[in-house]
């Protein structure tokens, strides 16, 4: 067993590097992001659960906690096969939730910039069905980086955004100032949109990465009077193909116009030390997926205080 102690080794942040564990399955190169994995274990038989998602095997219980083992290539072929006592488990925490996900062999650990990772086209990442969000450059080879979140919402739907949470708020007034959200995730992107609508926020600009959101944003700086009318508040996610939410976040703060537009870090890797990166780059606020009707309301207080700041 080996645990990820790697947690400090992007020295500063808002560097726009990450750094991509690759792994195999059926001899392709696949690729997940270190900051998701929590520790590599040797594969252990374990329990079926009756009436689970095909591609949940089952669960085990490696020390005092019972995590759910997902067939990563189970799911990625459709096809089952004899699990081989060399696969490994890739212990992963992300949305408050530790999930293994078997896999075939793990290759090494590449740190790379973000602007490295290119986002697929609909060809090859399926669109909003695809599981492909990037496809990196690693050390000569080309690594599909899996969206992992988008896995899980599939097998497990209950564990990802949730619009009943803004359902239950009831009647809300209408919000037109412009809000900018940076998430990658195409599934995910219209969760957030659907739901951000249905709370009332009506201008909405969606963008695919932090680079995007940028390219809109960096303008409006030499337009100080007109920025109120173009961007209210950002939203953004930290794991994004071109340029991450850290990253995006220190550019935006670190500009004298700029920076008082409110950030919010929405992201499934918002732990304690993440939280500690985030503070340190000037984010106002950082809250975890799924907590949609958490993210609601810090919008509301977030623009409150704007206006009577004003």
């Amino acid at each position: 067993m080996q645990e990820n102690k790697r947690g400090n080794i992007l020295l500063e942040s808002g560097t726009n590097e990450i750094e991509i564990m690759q792994f195999t399955v059926d001899d392709n190169l696949y690729g997940i992001n270190v900051a998701k994995v929590r520790e590599i274990m040797m594969s252990v038989p374990v329990k079926a659960m009756p009436h689970a998602h095909p591609a949940v095997e089952g669960i085990f219980k490696p020390r005092d906690v019972v995590l759910t083992v997902v067939d990563l290539p189970f799911y990625l072929t459709g096809q089952h096969s004899k699990p081989n006592p060399k696969d490994l488990f890739i212990v992963t925490n992300f949305n408050k939730m530790y999930i293994a996900f078997r896999v075939h062999t793990v290759v090494g650990i590449s740190r790379i910039s973000w602007t490295d990772i290119q986002k697929p086209d609909k060809t090859v990442s399926g669109g909003e069905e695809g599981v492909a969000t990037g496809i990196a450059q690693c050390e000569g080879q080309l690594v599909t980086v899996l969206d992992f979140e988008r896995i899980v919402a599939e097998i497990a739907p209950e564990t990802t955004i949730q619009i009943s949470e803004i359902e239950r708020k009831g009647a809300r007034a209408q919000r037109s100032c412009p809000v900018l959200v940076a998430e990658d995730s195409i599934l995910l992107s219209r969760m957030i949109q659907d739901s951000l609508e249905k709370a009332g926020y009506t201008n909405l600009h969606m963008f695919a990465n932090g680079q995007e959101l940028w390219d809109y944003l960096e303008p409006l700086a030499e337009e100080p009077g007109n920025l109120e009318k173009h961007a209210a508040l950002v939203i953004t996610d930290i794991e994004m193909p071109s340029m991450d939410g850290h990253r995006l976040t220190k550019l935006i703060k670190s500009d004298p116009v700029l920076r008082e537009i409110p950030v919010i870090i929405f992201s499934s890797l918002v732990t304690e030390e993440m939280r500690v990166k985030g503070k340190e780059l000037g984010a106002d606020e950082q809250l975890s997926k799924p907590e949609i009707g958490h993210l609601v309301d810090v919008m509301d207080g977030l623009l409150d205080k704007k206006k009577q700041e004003r």
